[in-house]
């Protein structure tokens, strides 16, 4: 029997989530979205995820990504989301809200994750960097296939600030940036992180990944192979389902 779990994805802007086949990493439902809470207070986030859980009707398996660092259920960073997050029990949190035991990961290895096992990075065995460009910019590294948790490359420093406050999606938004000049911002960030990482694949995800067309092809002072999500937006629901295989009793 197929093994099938709700992923919930957080994000700064919107919570999306569908029930997935975590064998297929396909979609079992047309996903749901609804607006991160202003401001996005533990409480609030949580009413969200018992909306949704209860919107699908669902009593199984429960993951949910965060963006920040997570360690053992516990979420350490929030620079996109309320200073409450930092130091908290989100597992208990969530686990609670869903009326199940959750599991909670990074947002960015959740997209990672799903993405070399059912999208862009299947079969890569080199060095392989996942990047989720949205309200910030999230990252995901992996070498042989294997992942590296809660790297947070969207927060090197790049012409003195973080890099997701020059390059991300929101900051293209926020400074009215055509694509010609929002790519050269993305191409000088990569840059930097090509000096430190040298990676064989880097794969690009988030929203934008669908306009992909538009600003890809303008990354040229790189030499890994850059290539846009499969999955699209979906990939951080269908990482935050696969993560309750690893959920034992």
């Amino acid at each position: 029997m197929a093994m099938r779990a709700l992923g919930i994805d957080i994000g700064g802007t919107g919570i999306k989530a569908a029930p997935v086949d975590v064998e297929t990493g396909k979609l079992l439902a047309v996903r749901q979205k609804i607006e991160t809470p202003r401001p996005a207070l533990p409480g609030a986030v949580a009413a969200v995820v018992k909306e949704l859980v209860t919107a699908f009707s669902w009593s199984g398996p429960v993951g949910i990504t965060f963006p920040g660092v997570v360690t053992d259920g516990v979420t350490r960073t929030a620079a996109n989301l309320d200073p409450a997050w930092i130091g908290l029990d989100a597992a208990s949190l969530f686990g609670e809200a869903a009326s199940n035991r959750v599991r909670v990961l990074n947002d960015a290895d959740a997209a990672g994750v799903a993405e070399m096992t059912f999208g862009a990075g299947v079969g890569e065995l080199g060095t392989a960097l996942m990047l989720t460009f949205g309200t910030g910019i999230g990252s995901a590294l992996f070498t042989r296939g294997i992942l590296v948790p809660n790297t947070e490359f969207g927060h090197i420093e790049v012409r003195g600030q973080d890099a997701e406050k020059r390059a991300s999606e929101r900051a293209k938004e926020l400074h009215d940036l055509s694509w010609g000049k929002w790519a050269g911002r993305v191409d000088e960030y990569l840059q930097h992180i090509e000096a430190l990482l040298s990676p064989n694949l880097i794969i690009v995800g988030g929203g934008i990944s669908k306009q992909a067309d538009k600003w890809v092809p303008r990354l040229t002072g790189i030499r890994a192979r850059i290539v846009p999500a499969a999955l699209h937006n979906e990939a951080g629901i269908v990482g935050a389902a696969m993560a309750t295989r690893s959920e034992s009793g």
